[in-house]
Parts: structure tokens; sequence; C-alpha cells
């Protein structure tokens, strides 16, 4: 059993993270900035209120743990979105390392994944203007911040280039920086296949200051 903080517990992702947490029996502190939105109930639950600029709490609430797992996403309608990841997951990188943490695994973006050689899926033409600046953001924290970090062992999940809501099965395909396709081209994974590989990679320790992928 592991005894982690979840950053972004009840977003999207972060549910999914914890729900897969806590039904393998991890320990969990879940930071979030509304308590009400978290819905489930286990003794292996702790919820604290707080924003993932407020350093001190962070720190706070991690030392002694075995790892952070952040979700962190400001809102993908936040029109700002850009300027507060810049801002904020450098926050969570220094709030871990200050707390003497030994791991970091953050829910990256497919962004900086290559979709052919020497092309990344940023710079592809097929995202979306109205999250491109999310997209931008995620993808320059991790190469220009996380990719020269040295004091902790971080890992950068990167999931398929759809991640949806569907059904955990369990079988799915790991990579490393490519993108990882179906049969019929198709990049996609589901949200809750997505979480059993992140709490895989908190158990078993595969990767070390890399980056990671997922698909069908």
């Amino acid at each position: 059993m592991k005894n982690v903080v979840l950053i972004g517990a009840s977003g999207f992702v972060g549910t999914a993270i914890l729900n897969e947490l806590l039904n393998r029996g991890h320990q969990v502190t879940a930071v979030v900035r509304d308590p009400q939105k978290v819905t489930l109930v286990s003794e292996n639950l702790t919820v604290v209120k707080t924003d993932v600029s407020d350093v001190d709490t962070l720190v706070a609430v991690s030392k002694g743990k075995d790892a952070v797992v952040s979700a962190y996403n400001p809102g993908w309608s936040n029109p700002n979105i850009y300027e507060d990841t810049l801002k904020n997951y450098p926050l969570i990188l220094d709030a871990a390392k200050q707390a003497g943490v030994k791991r970091l695994l953050c829910v990256g973006g497919a962004g900086t994944l290559f979709c052919a050689p020497g092309l990344r899926v940023v710079d592809s033409g097929v995202i979306p203007a109205e999250i491109m600046d999310g997209v931008k953001s995620l993808g320059k924290f991790y190469l220009d911040i996380l990719c020269n970090e040295k004091d902790i062992d971080w890992v950068f999940f990167s999931p398929a280039g759809v991640l949806e809501p569907g059904q955990r099965t369990g079988q799915f395909r790991l990579g490393k920086d490519d993108l990882v396709v179906d049969k019929d081209g198709k990049s996609h994974i589901s949200v809750e296949d997505y979480a059993v590989a992140m709490v895989d990679e908190l158990e078993k320790e595969n990767h070390h200051k890399e980056r990671f992928t997922i698909g069908y």
C-alpha cells in the first residue's frame, strides 16, 4: 500500500485515478479546491481544501508521503489556462521537492508525442484551437522544466490522442514518445484504463525521469 497525495482529485482524470487508488487499498490525501466535488467516501481518504498555488499547504500535506500524483488542470474553459499551467505546475514540482517526496507522477498531455518522425501532435494541425493554449502550456512545462529536473524521480504520463469515459478493461499498450495507435490508426484510451496504468506505475515504478504513454 502506498500513501499518496492526489492533486486535482475531483477532475475528470483525477476522479478516475482516485477511484482506482482507493479500490486498490492505497491511502490518499486528495487536494482539491472544492471538497464537495469529491463524492467518494473511504476510511483511506482524506480531503484537503487548498489551491495548488498554496505551496506551504502542499508541502505540509506531502511530507512523509510515498508520492505525489498530479492531475492538476486549470480548466479547459479557463481563459488563462496557458498562464495558470506554467505558473502552478512548477509550484507543484517545487512543493513535492520541498516535502522530500520520492516520486512525482504527472498526468501529461498528448501534444508533445510524435505522430510522425520529427512531427509532434501539437504541430500536426489536428488539435482544436480552443484547447491549444492548454496543450501548449503543458507541453512547455514538460519539455522546458520537467525534462531538466534532476532532484526528484518524476514521470509524465501522456494519454492517447483521445481520452474519454469508457470501461476499465485492463487491456492496453504502453509506449514512450510516439503516439500509440490501434490497427485503424486511431489513438484512444478510456480514462478508467488510463487510471489503471497510472496506479500500476505508482506501484511498480517502471519509469524514472521520463515520459511514457498509452493507447489501445
